[in-house]
């Protein structure tokens, strides 16, 4: 007989979508702290418009790290919290002194990309564990992201 959680899913599998959870909240978190060096240390004819967008990026990707720690919970585990568990579980790196607006976008860009890779993964396993609480999240997520970067590629060209 499987076992179930307390939202009627299978522990197993909730267990292992928390974990895989827990490495998109790691990356979340250091694309966030990334991002909002970017937008404090942006310079050039672009700073206006790129100081802005990056605000508004990284308030939205805040929003995303409360609710992947909060589905991390509502799966039954706990969600990483030390800047030390982003670090070593991120597979996105955190940069420093970054004030060309180029590669300020080149660098969302590419945390994008990784943030997808990760939630297309999720996607599927929380297809296969039944778990449409976290499918319809990585759902809404990936539609959003995958229009910034084409919009930020666009800015690139």
């Amino acid at each position: 007989m499987v076992k179930q959680n307390n939202i009627g899913l299978d522990q197993t599998k909730s267990k292992q979508l928390a974990e895989q959870l827990n490495i998109l909240l790691a990356n979340y978190m250091i694309f966030y702290q990334n991002t909002r060096g970017l937008h404090w240390n942006i310079k050039g004819d672009k700073f206006f418009e790129l100081h802005l967008k990056f605000e508004e990026l990284y308030t939205n990707l805040l929003l995303k790290v409360d609710e992947v720690a909060e589905r991390v919970l509502t799966l039954g585990a706990t969600p990483l919290h030390t800047f030390e568990d982003y670090l070593d579980t991120s597979s996105i790196k955190s940069v420093r002194n970054v004030s060309a607006g180029h590669k300020g976008v080149e660098i969302i860009v590419d945390a994008f990309q990784t943030i997808l890779v990760k939630q297309r993964s999720l996607l599927k396993r929380a297809a296969d564990a039944g778990d449409e609480g976290t499918n319809a999240l990585m759902s809404d997520y990936i539609r959003e992201q995958e229009k910034l970067v084409w919009m930020y590629s666009a800015y690139l060209k």
